[in-house]
């Protein structure tokens, strides 16, 4: 029987995953922090799922802990790595605590694991991002074989200047948005993108020096129910349900027309479920997203819709350092590695998430607080 270590596993994701891994018979430990941020000061009632689901044990304890890491690896066989901070403005000048639980904490995962200290470890999934790639990738024209480039980050003058959508760097041109796909050139426009790429690297590393299987899973814009309410720094549809739900209204960055490609969390653990039970390791990275763009003012007033609410949204023209214009995933690799592809849409997902949010208690509204936050350092314009 496997044994599965899931750092972070308290998290977003891991409240679906685990118990979903439990349910398939293999037994699961859970390794998390409870980091105020993102559980509340007094994690409470939220997580009684961890008590109440048959063959979980739960450790409290940090990724960034020699101790705490050795402690958990004791017989298990696989390891999903969820562990991190997450709030792509606030690693902007949190760099080193985002340094810190990222990178070390992945580097110190895996140099127990190259150094013995779990050898019956078979199998390491990372839960990596989309923003290792900045912008996503664009090509000049249609034709097929049109060259793909990444655009480098957009600089302040030109966000300032509302020159939103990247152009070619050399000519200047206007170019268009294709769907990003693994091979495409990395390009991290954050902090927190650059740790998420670093966590690749050594897990790549590592596993392929030591003999050890490996999936990389480029998450795209995760959302759904058990998301953080909390955490003003991550998860624009949480954020936007609180301020909905307090009759406030949506302040959308840039144009709105920026784009992502939303993903729900029951789609992205049946991901993580099919990279560890995969008879032979993927051994490679793989975007997990739906493969479908949603402009940010499009998700607002859907959101709106799902919570049967006035559309009070509002475009500011605003933006914020490191944030990019668009990304899609290509999930080609998705089907064909790990035979997955996503099964809730986007109405029914964001119908899933206000029928959730709503039976919860109602969170502070802190975006104003994070976002002046940016402002005085000068991230936010």
């Amino acid at each position: 029987m496997q044994t599965v270590l899931v750092t972070g596993g308290a998290g977003f994701i891991g409240s679906h995953l685990v118990p979903l891994l439990a349910e398939r018979g293999i037994s699961v430990r859970v390794l998390d922090t409870l980091a105020p941020q993102i559980h509340g000061m007094l994690p409470g009632r939220t997580l009684d799922w961890l008590a109440n689901t048959p063959g979980v044990e739960f450790v409290r304890g940090s990724v960034a802990s020699e101790a705490d890491l050795k402690a958990s690896l004791d017989g298990i066989t696989a390891v999903v790595h969820l562990a991190a901070e997450t709030g792509t403005g606030q690693s902007m000048y949190e760099i080193d605590r985002y340094c810190r639980e990222n990178v070390q904490g992945t580097a110190l995962l895996m140099h127990l694991l190259a150094n013995g200290a779990a050898p019956s470890v078979q199998r390491v999934v990372l839960a990596s991002s989309r923003s290792v790639y900045g912008e996503g990738a664009y090509t000049y024209d249609e034709a097929a074989d049109s060259i793909r480039i990444t655009p480098s980050f957009r600089t302040a003058e030109a966000l300032r200047a509302g020159q939103w959508e990247p152009v070619c760097p050399k000519t200047g041109t206007a170019l268009k948005v294709v769907p990003t796909r693994e091979d495409d050139r990395t390009a991290p426009a954050s902090i927190y993108a650059a740790t998420k790429l670093m966590q690749e690297d050594l897990v790549r590393i590592t596993c392929e020096s030591a003999g050890i299987g490996h999936a990389i899973l480029r998450l795209q814009n995760v959302y759904g129910e058990g998301q953080s309410l909390n955490n003003p720094y991550t998860g624009i549809l949480s954020i936007f349900s609180t301020r909905i739900r307090r009759g406030l209204e949506l302040p959308i960055f840039e144009d709105g027309m920026e784009s992502r490609d939303f993903v729900h969390v029951s789609d992205v653990a049946g991901a993580f479920v099919a990279a560890v039970e995969a008879e032979t390791s993927a051994n490679c990275v793989i975007n997990v997203g739906s493969g479908v763009a949603t402009p940010v003012v499009e998700i607002a007033r859907a959101l709106c819709k799902a919570f049967d609410a006035h559309e009070n949204v509002r475009v500011t023209g605003q933006f914020r350092l490191g944030d990019i214009r668009h990304n899609v995933a290509d999930i080609s690799r998705l089907r064909e590695r790990l035979g997955q592809v996503p099964a809730v849409s986007l109405s029914e997902g964001l119908r899933r998430f206000a029928t959730w949010v709503s039976k919860q208690p109602l969170p502070e509204d802190q975006l104003g607080r994070a976002n002046e936050e940016l402002a005085r350092r000068k991230m936010m314009g």
